[in-house]
């Protein structure tokens, strides 16, 4: 059993680190590291289209990377500190290049949580 359990770990880990493996789902894990953001935001981020962020995220949320919070009818993202893999995510974000200057950016456009 504990051989099996062991497996278990290894293959979520590496589904978790292929998906992190992606510089955009990087970037985005990194902002919502200390930020809740929408879709809308991301878009004005990335400067991609709605359809592949919300793939991007949709992938995080699957293996339980992110979570969503509704808010009227807007959905607003942020980790999941729940997620038995949240540790290791954070571990990894410490070396990932603080991506606050995007948020900035967005705010100094008046863009922040434009979706509101």
């Amino acid at each position: 059993m504990e051989v099996r359990a062991k497996e278990l770990e290894i293959e979520k880990a590496s589904m978790v680190l292929k998906l992190l493996g992606d510089k955009t789902r990087l970037a985005m894990m990194k902002l919502l590291e200390k930020n809740e953001c929408c879709v809308c935001e991301f878009v004005g981020i990335f400067h991609i289209s709605q359809s592949a962020i919300s793939q991007h995220l949709r992938k995080l949320r699957d293996v339980g990377l992110v979570k969503e919070n509704r808010k009227g009818q807007w959905i607003f993202y942020s980790l999941n500190k729940d997620s038995d893999m949240y540790e290791m995510v954070l571990h990894i974000l410490e070396f990932v290049p603080s991506q606050d200057e995007r948020i900035q950016a967005l705010e100094k456009q008046g863009l922040r949580i434009s979706c509101q």
